[in-house]
């Protein structure tokens, strides 16, 4: 099926999709005129090719992401350093849920590929399940480990023939994306997924 994606800010950039795949990119009106067969999903904010978080390892293995359920003991935030580890040596069960919550996590920041040598393998099977690409980490990390790293990292063009994989951000432009961050995301596709929806 194919699925037309538009954001208000960003009208130029529209993505058609066809499966997993690109089929075009261009103004919106172009493309709706070019193939009315399609589904169109309207998204507040611009369209972009999506992030790199470089703290794959940081994030999805040395921090733990409690339940909900266990909000009442744990909170509702990451917890990373030594209560990690604590909670990871007493019930290494405990690493692949916390990944899988994790990469949700990463998902809802526009995250479409992460970085970092993965050692653990249920880790690494909870990115590859969500369809995570993985990507080169850069000789220079922005800074401390987060779900929104500053400076951002957008990962190359979205190009037809390309594969399905964008974020949409709930910001005028580029340079509020950069002030306010990956928080304001409002969809992530990936192999022409929507793989999270913020509203």
């Amino acid at each position: 099926m194919l699925t037309l994606h538009v954001a208000e800010q960003s009208p130029e950039t529209a993505v058609l999709v066809d499966g997993a795949s690109v089929a075009a990119v261009g103004r919106y009106e172009e493309l709706a005129d070019a193939d009315p067969r399609a589904r169109v999903r309207r998204w507040p904010g611009i369209l972009t090719p999506g992030l790199l978080n470089p703290y794959g390892p940081e994030l999805l293995e040395a921090t733990y992401h409690p339940d909900p359920r266990e909000a009442g003991t744990l909170g509702t935030e990451p917890i990373g350093g030594e209560r990690a580890g604590a909670i990871f040596r007493a019930d290494p069960a405990r690493l692949g849920a916390s990944a899988r919550r994790g990469v949700q996590r990463m998902l809802a920041h526009g995250t479409v590929a992460v970085a970092g040598e993965l050692r653990s393998r249920v880790v690494v099977d909870a990115v590859r399940r969500a369809g995570l690409a993985v990507g080169q980490r850069p000789d220079r990390l922005p800074g401390p480990a987060a779900l929104s790293p500053t400076p951002l990292i957008l990962l190359p063009r979205v190009v037809p023939g390309g594969p399905a994989r964008f974020a949409v951000f709930d910001v005028a432009d580029r340079a509020e994306l950069v002030r306010r961050g990956a928080g304001t995301c409002v969809a992530t596709v990936i192999g022409g997924r929507l793989v999270y929806r913020g509203r």
